[in-house]
């Protein structure tokens, strides 16, 4: 799923809310995500999975195609771990926490 096909789902799913508003939204969430993320934070999102930031020291590599070595810099990588109603969910280990999760996302409004 794209962003935009996700904001369409919301705009199916919310026809009150113009969709202008609803790109706002999405916009913010994931604006809010990645400023925490670089500042270092966990953002986690309960039954869905947390997302954090991982450190890689600096390291001596190769280059693939000579065999010379580099200097590869240190980094920080966005990590996800999924949450466990999503695993479950995914391996279909629990049929009635699903069901309540439709149920949840169904409703007429949030």
């Amino acid at each position: 799923m794209t962003k935009s096909e996700l904001i369409q789902k919301l705009a199916e799913r919310n026809p009150h809310l113009f969709l202008r508003d609803i790109e706002k939204i999405v916009d913010t969430i994931f604006e809010d995500i990645t400023a925490a993320l670089v500042r270092g934070d966990r953002v986690e999102l309960r039954g869905f999975g947390a997302f954090s930031v991982k450190h890689r020291e600096a390291r001596t590599g190769r280059n693939p195609r000579t065999g010379e070595t580099v200097h590869v810099e240190a980094k920080r990588l966005p990590f996800f771990k999924t949450g466990k109603a999503l695993r479950e969910r995914l391996n279909g280990e629990s049929d009635d926490s699903s069901a309540k999760e439709d149920d949840f996302y169904n409703r007429d409004s949030f």
